[in-house]
C-alpha cells in the first residue's frame, strides 16, 4: 500500500477518531508531510518505539501505542503464564499519561493485569516496580532527552532490564504481525478497574524504592559532617526527577538543596531549554545562575525520565564546569571501589561493567583495586543482562556500571540506569572531597594525575528523513568497503566489525578502530535518533595534550565522511 493509500485509509476508516482525521485533513496538499507520516510505520525496534507525536503510521499516537501493546500482549499470552502482570510508568512529555493508560487498557482487555503508576515516575522506578511486584514485563512511556515533539515506548523484561535477544525479536515479530487495527483489543478504564485488571501503583512501591537507594550510601557520617554548609543546586529540567531526587537527598542528610524554580514543575514543552538533555550545558543556564547566587558546591540536573544526570562543579577559575558522563563514571568508580576497599566490603569477585564506547580510564582504576572490567555493547540493557547472569551463576559480584551517555547504576535493586542514586552518590562524593579541603574538580584532576589524562568526545551527525536514513546507511557501507588506514596522525592498528560478531557479544551495526597510542574511534548509528555517532577516546599527558589529540581525530572524521553525507 502506498503512502497516499494509507493516508486515505486513516481519513476514511471508522477506527480513527475525528481529532485524528482533522489533523490529517489539515495536511491536504502538503505531499512531503503526508509522505513522511505514512511512507513507513514507526518501527518497533529493540529499543521499542520513539518518534514525533502526531497522526500517521510513522508517528507516536494512541493507535501505534495500542498496536505495540497488543503485540506485547500476544507475546506474553503465548508464554502460557499464570496471571501475567505488566508494570507501567510514564514521564512528563506530551501525551505520556495518555499513552500509558492506552497501553494499560489494551493489556487489561487481553486478560493481563496492568500495574500503572498513579503519577509520573522515573525509568528506574519502573525497573524497580517490575522486580518488586514480580511482573512479567514493564513499559515506560518516554523519549528520554529528545526534543519536545518526541515521545517513545520502551519494553522491559521480568528482571527489570530492557528486553534483550531473543525476546526483543519475538516481541517485534508479534507487533509486526498485526496488520489490522481492528485486531487490537481494548476496554474502558471503568471496566478495567472494576475487573481488577488495572491496578494503580501507590506509595508502597515508591517507599520500597527509596529504601533500596538509601542502602547505596557509603559514608553517611561524612554527609552529616558537612551538611550545615554543603550546598546543592538541582534541576529536574521539567521532568520526573523532582520528587524522588529531593526526597533521597533530604533523607540521607543533605540540608541545603536549592531547586531551580523555573524548571521545577513537569512540563512536556520544556519551555526553558532548547533540549532537556543534561549533556548540554545550555540546559543548566538557570541552575548555574542559582549556583553562583548561593555558592553551590555541586550542580546537578536530571533528564525528563530521570535515568541520566549531568553534574557541574567549580573549576580552578571559579566557573561551573561540566563533568561528562565518562568523567562522572570514572570518579564514581574510584570512589565506590576505594571506599568499599577501605571498609572491607569489596567482594573479591567484583566487576565493573562499561560499554564499548565508554572511557578506558576505568581499566587502570579497577586494576588498582583488583577488580575486573567487563565490556558490553552500547545500551544499559546489556549491563542489566550481565547483572542477571551474575546472580544466576553466582560467579561474580556487580560493583558498578555506567555508560558514557550520563547513565549509571549502583546496586542491583533496578536494572536500568538511575539518576536518583547517581545524584545521591555524586553529592556524597563531593561531600567526601570537601572534608579533605578539595572540590569535586580537584578530585578529578587528582584522578588524572594518578591514572592519566583520558579524554573522550562524541561527534554526532544528524541526518533526518528518508534521505538521512539513506546517508547513514551509506556511511556505514562505505566505511566497510574502504576501511580507513588512519585518523589524522593516528594509524588504525585493527578494525572490529561487530556486525560480523566480536567475542561473545551480540552482532550489532558497529565499527571499532583501535589506534596507536591507546586511542580509538567507534562508529554506530543511533538507535533512538536520526544520527550517526563517532565516539573518540584518547590518553594524553596533560589536559591540553588530551584536548588537542581529540580535536585532531574529530577533524579527521569530518574530512573522512564529508563526501558521503553531501
Amino acid at each position: 500500500m502506498s503512502y497516499k493509500e494509507k493516508y486515505q485509509e486513516w481519513l476514511e476508516s471508522p477506527i480513527f477518531d475525528e481529532a485524528t482525521k482533522d489533523e490529517l485533513r489539515a495536511l491536504s496538499g502538503n505531499e512531503k508531510e503526508i509522505e513522511d507520516r505514512f511512507y513507513t510505520e514507526l518501527e518497533f525496534g529493540t529499543a521499542g518505539l520513539r518518534g514525533v507525536i502526531g497522526a500517521g503510521t510513522n508517528r507516536m499516537n494512541p493507535y501505534i501505542v495500542r498496536k505495540a501493546t497488543q503485540g506485547l500482549a500476544n507475546f506474553l499470552n503465548r508464554q502460557a503464564l499464570t496471571n501475567p502482570k505488566v508494570a507501567i510508568a510514564y514521564d512528563s512529555r506530551h501525551f505520556s499519561d495518555v499513552f500509558a493508560k492506552e497501553a494499560a487498557l489494551v493489556l487489561a482487555a487481553n486478560n493481563i493485569t496492568a500495574y500503572l503508576y498513579d503519577y509520573l515516575r522515573p525509568v528506574p522506578m519502573l525497573s524497580f516496580a517490575v522486580r518488586y511486584l514480580k511482573c512479567d514485563a514493564g513499559i515506560v512511556v518516554t523519549a528520554s532527552h529528545n526534543p519536545p515533539e518526541y515521545n517513545g515506548y520502551k519494553v522491559y523484561g521480568n528482571d527489570g532490564a530492557q528486553v534483550i535477544a531473543p525476546y526483543d525479536q519475538m516481541i517485534i515479530e508479534e507487533v509486526n504481525a498485526i496488520t489490522d487495527f481492528n485486531a487490537i483489543k481494548t476496554m474502558s478504564e471503568e471496566e478495567a478497574l472494576s475487573s481488577g485488571k488495572l491496578v494503580m501503583i501507590g506509595k508502597e512501591v515508591s517507599q520500597a524504592y527509596i529504601e533500596e537507594v538509601k542502602k547505596q550510601v557509603l559514608n553517611p557520617e561524612i554527609i552529616k559532617e558537612v551538611a550545615d554548609d554543603f550546598k546543592i543546586v538541582y534541576t529536574p529540567i521539567h521532568g520526573t526527577g523532582n520528587k524522588p531526587v529531593r526526597r533521597i537527598l533530604d533523607e540521607v542528610g543533605f540540608k541545603n538543596v536549592y531547586v531551580v524554580k523555573e524548571q521545577e514543575e513537569p512540563d512536556g514543552a520544556f519551555p526553558t531549554v532548547q533540549s532537556p538533555n543534561p549533556e548540554n550545558k545550555e540546559a543548566f543556564n538557570l541552575a548555574i545562575d542559582l549556583a553562583k547566587e548561593v555558592g553551590a558546591d555541586i550542580v546537578m540536573g536530571t533528564d525528563p525520565d530521570a535515568d541520566r544526570v549531568g553534574i557541574l562543579v567549580r573549576d580552578h577559575e571559579g566557573e561551573y564546569a561540566v563533568l561528562t558522563g565518562n568523567m562522572l563514571g570514572a570518579m564514581l568508580t574510584e570512589y565506590i571501589l576505594s571506599q568499599k576497599s577501605k571498609q572491607g566490603t569489596l567482594e573479591k569477585n567484583s566487576v565493573v561493567i562499561k560499554t564499548i564506547v565508554t572511557t578506558e580510564m576505568v581499566r587502570p582504576i579497577c586494576d588498582a583495586y583488583g577488580v575486573d572490567v567487563m565490556e558490553v555493547l552500547t545500551g544499559f540493557k546489556y549491563i542489566g543482562e550481565q547483572i542477571r547472569l551474575f546472580e544466576e551463576h553466582h560467579n561474580r559480584s556487580y560493583a558498578f556500571g555506567f555508560e558514557e551517555s550520563y547513565g549509571c547504576l549502583a546496586g542491583t535493586y533496578a536494572r536500568d540506569k538511575d539518576a536518583v542514586v547517581a545524584c545521591m552518590l555524586a553529592a556524597e562524593m563531593a561531600a567526601y572531597y570537601k572534608t579533605k579541603g578539595m572540590t569535586l574538580y580537584d578530585g578529578l584532576i587528582e584522578l588524572y594525575e594518578k591514572y592519566g589524562y583520558y579524554k573522550e568526545a562524541v561527534q554526532s551527525i544528524t541526518l533526518k528523513g528518508i534521505e538521512g536514513l539513506e546517508k547513514i546507511k551509506n556511511v556505514m557501507e562505505n566505511l566497510r568497503k574502504e576501511s580507513p588506514e588512519s585518523f589524522g596522525e593516528y594509524k588504525v592498528l585493527c578494525t572490529r566489525d561487530y556486525k560480523q560478531g566480536v567475542g561473545d557479544l551480540p552482532k550489532s551495526n558497529v565499527l571499532y578502530y583501535a589506534l596507536n597510542d591507546g586511542a580509538w574511534v567507534c562508529v554506530r548509528p543511533s538507535g533512538t535518533e536520526p544520527k550517526i555517532k563517532f565516539y573518540i577516546g584518547i590518553k594524553g599527558t596533560s589536559e591540553e595534550d588530551a584536548c588537542r589529540k581529540v580535536e585532531v581525530i574529530k577533524e579527521a572524521v569530518n574530512v573522512l565522511i564529508a563526501p558521503w553525507i553531501k
